[in-house]
């Protein structure tokens, strides 16, 4: 049976929040592992904290932002090749391409990559994004929130939880806010354009790994479908 592909988007804020979540990704890597009986993973990580530090640190001495990105994908990319020694993976390179990332997936069950290039108004979810469209295949969005809200919850109690939004809904939400590098919306808004005009079944959920592993298996979850 031909192992189907799914695309992930791992949240820097996940992999090392200020230490590395060695808990979580324990976990992480179980369900990962368990579920390659039937499928294939790409997860790209995100830069997290670290790519917040560096991005700020860059603009307080008023470095361009194009060199606020590049410094976040070296975290990006620095977080994929730690995560595929925490793997044990046989990923020799850490992709910077689409070719590579093909390549790499037809040889192994599981491969990380972070960001693949420089490109304006552009977080990792814009990757996950553009992979998942041209491997034609679902999106899967993992955040340090449990799924889409009308506000942030980390920062108003009252904010409201969004279990289903359709593509044109989602994506005149994400472009209310203006881009900016390291920036906290749950998507970025290449993201969402790539998703509504490829019609992408997209999932947030949060740290809590049962709900990755009910979504592989076709189970109730609790996060975010964009979908319809």
């Amino acid at each position: 049976m031909k192992k189907r592909i799914i695309v992930l988007s791992l949240g820097g804020s996940l992999i090392i929040p200020d230490r590395i979540d060695l808990e979580f990704l324990k976990k992480f890597k179980k369900i990962i592992n368990k579920n390659t009986k039937k499928y294939k993973f790409v997860i790209v990580c995100g830069g997290g904290g670290i790519a917040r530090k560096y991005i700020h640190a860059l603009k307080e001495v008023k470095t361009s932002e194009k060199r606020q990105s590049l410094s976040g994908i070296t975290a990006t990319r620095m977080n994929a090749r730690f995560m595929s020694y925490f793997f044990n993976t046989n990923q020799k390179d850490i992709p910077h391409n689409l070719k590579t990332i093909k390549k790499q997936i037809k040889e192994e069950n599981i491969i990380f990559s972070g960001a693949l290039g420089y490109k304006t108004d552009q977080t990792t979810d814009s990757t996950a994004a553009f992979i998942a469209r041209e491997l034609k295949t679902d999106f899967i969005n993992l955040t340090n929130i449990y799924g889409l809200h009308n506000k942030n919850p980390l920062k108003y109690k009252n904010a409201k939880f969004i279990p289903k939004i359709s593509w044109e809904d989602f994506d005149k939400m994400a472009n209310k806010f203006k881009f900016t590098p390291g920036q906290h919306f749950i998507l970025d808004q290449t993201a969402s354009k790539t998703i509504l005009k490829n019609k992408i079944k997209t999932y947030i959920i949060g740290k809590d790994l049962i709900q990755l592993d009910s979504i592989l298996n076709n189970k109730k979850y609790k996060g975010t479908i964009i979908y319809g």
